[in-house]
């Protein structure tokens, strides 16, 4: 597929098509995940962020956001090593790869408590090093974090009651770098009734 020249696919559906597809192929579609499987979930995740208004951009990351596990969901579809990296940005372009990096690295013990801060780093768990994002990043990744918890909250009862109030706070914490739409869900989902 022809990226743009920023490295933005040139056709979201084209891309989304082929991510599902390779979603497929590495056995997302199988791997049980709250609320059914891995694919079910991260379609939600990709089908939230649209709800919200997000780029095509994030919309993509979030429907591979799991590709190489998670500081929550360890499970890896594909390893961060750099030429896997290359794979999965074939598919869905450079941007929304760094985006599923980002959020698939990310040290939350280490990233969440300062994350709203300008200047503040996301700590790498792969690499061991810190990073501090650029502003759209930092966006992307606190609307990528709600949409994924909010996800979890809405499909599992359990998991809202356990971790409803904790996520409220960080999400609380986050709500500078959220979208209107995204913290209104926020509120909505996890705000005691």
């Amino acid at each position: 597929m022809p990226d743009s020249p920023v490295g933005l696919p040139a056709d979201f559906s084209a891309a989304s098509a082929q991510a599902v597809a390779l979603l497929r192929d590495l056995g997302a579609a199988e791997i049980a995940h709250p609320g059914g499987t891995l694919l079910a979930h991260l379609q939600r995740v990709e089908e939230q962020l649209a709800g919200w208004g997000a780029r095509p951009v994030l919309r993509l990351a979030g429907l591979c956001h799991a590709f190489y596990g998670t500081d929550g969901f360890p499970t890896a579809l594909l390893s961060p090593a750099p030429d896997r990296r290359a794979e999965l940005a074939a598919v869905i372009g450079a941007e929304a790869e760094v985006l599923v990096y980002l959020y698939a690295s990310c040290d939350r013990k280490a990233t969440y408590p300062a994350f709203a801060d300008a200047g503040a780093a996301v700590h790498d768990r792969f690499a061991g090093l810190a990073r501090v994002p650029e502003p759209r990043q930092r966006r992307d990744f606190a609307e990528l974090t709600a949409a994924n918890e909010l996800d979890l909250a809405r499909i599992s009862p359990s998991f809202r009651e356990q971790w409803g109030p904790q996520l409220l706070t960080l999400l609380t914490r986050f709500r500078p770098l959220l979208s209107p739409p995204a913290w209104s869900s926020c509120h909505e989902v996890l705000a005691e009734r």
